[in-house]
């Protein structure tokens, strides 16, 4: 979002709406994982080692007391660039991946940020107890779990109606495997209170996260006031 001196026209400040989303998408996976993930998760594994794995893995081990991390990504070189760069500045243990199911059998918790259009993780690939975060899928041809997968977890979403159009849900509905009543809540539902997260040790949770424009907008709002707390933007009415 940029913001112009209407009088000449000069820019007088310039909001990165694409870090914002970045950023945004890792918190929501931190606040899922705290409901959702088993309080001592210790191993992760990051399919997907672009920068949105870079935040996911941030967000992660600020929530959960993560010490070893799979790092998978069908770029080879990828993958060992972001484990020996995510090692050193977060001192964790992260390692290469080849071979992601092994990876994803040995983890606490999976997040899963890639562009795939099939699934890469279906129910024998995971262990009882995970917890995984399906990033990626953000329109109707994007696909990272196998459909089966949900009909063996307590699925949350982000959004009902934008997950049943665009998420890994929609590829359930779609199949007759589930239905909107069979997801457990929204993740505004678990912060409310009013649904609960994860019942027992060895249940599989999943976090269908397609991202939604509300949780654009108010971290938009609050890096705004904050600019305008020390003084270098001017005043907007951003209720109007």
């Amino acid at each position: 979002m940029a913001l112009f001196d209407t009088s000449d026209g000069r820019l007088l400040a310039l909001m990165d709406s694409i870090e914002i989303t970045l950023l945004r998408t890792g918190a929501a996976t931190a606040l899922a994982a705290r409901y959702l993930a088993r309080e001592d998760s210790a191993t992760a594994t990051i399919c997907g080692c672009g920068t949105q794995g870079r935040i996911q893995l941030e967000a992660i081990v600020k929530t959960r007391p993560i010490r070893r991390v799979f790092a998978y990504d069908s770029d080879h070189a990828v993958t060992s660039r972001f484990a020996q760069e995510r090692s050193g500045t977060l001192g964790v243990d992260v390692r290469p991946a080849d071979d992601l199911v092994a990876a994803v059998r040995q983890s606490d918790i999976c997040v899963t940020c890639t562009p795939a259009r099939r699934a890469v993780i279906g129910p024998a690939d995971v262990r009882p107890g995970t917890f995984i975060a399906a990033v990626g899928a953000d329109s109707e041809d994007k696909q990272e779990l196998a459909p089966e997968l949900l009909c063996a977890a307590r699925v949350v979403v982000d959004n009902l109606e934008q997950c049943a159009t665009i998420g890994e849900l929609h590829h359930a509905l779609t199949l007759g495997l589930v239905t909107r009543e069979s997801v457990h809540a929204e993740l505004g539902e678990l912060i409310a209170g009013t649904a609960t997260g994860r019942r027992s040790r060895d249940e599989i949770t999943i976090f269908d996260s397609t991202g939604t424009a509300v949780q654009d907008v108010a971290p938009a709002a609050l890096v705004y006031e904050r600019a305008r707390a020390h003084g270098s933007v001017p005043s907007l009415d951003l209720a109007s």
